[in-house]
């Protein structure tokens, strides 16, 4: 598929899948309620997600203590590419799909992007096209099978099989899949909401194959890295402790959403949906809708001629392993702008004023099937070598670096992941 195909195929998939999301009450949701008890928001199965209440006390941060809302979604779901080679040339199949969260309906998703209960057919739908392919991989064909975090502020540890498995002629493309090549996934990375967050994540787990073996100069060691991680880890506090979704002080619910007093942060809704082409025809499921449009930025330099990102330890109340590695610049900046210029997120403000400048600058959604027109401006901006390092929090780090951390589980995180495979299509 040359990238006029490519683009009339996207073009053809978004009139095909046209969805409708509707936003409704909660009164409305089918198969959902409140618990009379705890107030929490459940699905009647027990099975798919949770909303329930956290209160945390954290020395992360200028806010020591609060309480909020936060997606609670035990089961291990698979985030999984097909990767096949055509003449020499490896190829991903990549799938265009709607979710109800999406701005635009269909983006670009893995292969395989299902939850456990999707691939358990909980929901009493068709079954999910692919699946054999990462559930029983052929002997030497995975190519990468790494467990990896999601956002540690909306989700209470949350988790998903993150997996790159070779396959052979016999997988052909189906209706709505195509094989892409990875410079034709880098182009559309470059593109405004076109590639998802679950695509995303998986392509930053897809070794990098143009770096040579050895990583070149860089400022600290492997083993210092992970040193320094695990000990952020033992001195970071961070207690998160579940409560019931009626408890979360700050936070009101009214017959259509759950929202903070203030109308910062975000708040939980509700939707009904209808689309042809998905396992399920018609659902309702409840959102949680961001205040405001996120930036997540890297800083890069190249010192000795070898390039560097600023990654920021970062302790979120639900990863699993209290800190994780993330962009020098992660926020939605309006929930902080009533907090004096001390208690901003560090170098936020650099990077507002260097966004002209930046090598990267891509509006991207995140997870549809659960976040409602959530959406962060992603950048990438080369810094001064010399650029001042503000905290122990912050380290510098090689790409080579960063290629062997994504070999573990919880170092990583979402926002981070995203940047790594927007680095690589530069």
């Amino acid at each position: 598929m040359d990238n006029a195909a490519l683009a009339a195929w996207l073009a053809e998939r978004q009139r095909t899948q046209a969805q409708r999301v509707e936003r409704v009450p909660f009164a409305e949701l089918h198969g959902w309620g409140f618990d009379e008890r705890t107030g929490d928001l459940r699905h009647a199965s027990g099975r798919f997600f949770s909303v329930h209440g956290l209160r945390v006390r954290s020395d992360f941060g200028p806010v020591p203590a609060w309480s909020q809302p936060i997606i609670r979604q035990a089961e291990i779901g698979i985030l999984g590419i097909a990767l096949r080679d055509f003449d020499g040339v490896p190829h991903l199949l990549m799938q265009a799909k709607s979710e109800p969260g999406n701005v635009n309906g269909v983006q670009l998703s893995p292969t395989v992007q299902a939850t456990r209960s999707n691939y358990l057919r909980v929901h009493g739908g068709s079954a999910v096209p692919y699946l054999d392919s990462f559930r029983r991989p052929e002997p030497g064909s995975v190519v990468a099978d790494v467990l990896q975090s999601e956002q540690g502020s909306w989700f209470l540890r949350k988790r998903n099989r993150n997996m790159i498995v070779e396959v052979g002629p016999e997988v052909e493309a189906g209706e709505d899949f195509a094989w892409l090549t990875l410079g034709q996934v880098h182009a559309l990375l470059r593109q405004d909401n076109v590639v998802n967050m679950d695509a995303r994540t998986v392509l930053s787990c897809l070794p990098d194959w143009r770096q040579d073996a050895a990583p070149g100069r860089a400022p600290h060691s492997d083993w210092e890295i992970r040193s320094w991680i695990t000990r952020r880890r033992a001195e970071h506090e961070v207690e998160a402790a579940p409560i019931g979704l009626a408890e979360t002080e700050g936070w009101h619910r009214t017959p259509d959403e759950v929202a903070h007093e203030r109308g910062l942060y975000f708040r939980v809704v509700a939707v009904d949906v209808s689309s042809h082409r998905r396992e399920v025809p018609a659902w309702s499921q409840p959102l949680l809708e961001p205040r405001g449009i996120g930036i997540a930025a890297f800083f890069m330099r190249r010192a000795g001629g070898v390039p560097q990102v600023l990654l920021r330890a970062r302790a979120e109340p639900g990863f699993v392993d209290v800190v994780e590695l993330g962009p020098t610049v992660q926020c939605v900046p309006g929930n902080y702008a009533h907090l004096p210029p001390a208690d901003q997120p560090p170098y936020l403000r650099e990077a507002l004023a260097r966004r002209d400048g930046a090598r990267y600058d891509v509006l991207l959604s995140e997870e549809g099937g659960r976040f409602l027109n959530a959406q962060s401006h992603y950048l990438i901006t080369e810094v001064e070598s010399d650029f001042p390092v503000v905290s122990d929090e912050f380290r510098w780090v090689t790409p080579c670096q960063l290629d062997e951390l994504l070999r573990y589980s919880h170092h990583v995180n979402v926002e981070a992941r995203t940047l790594v495979a927007a680095l690589r299509s530069l």
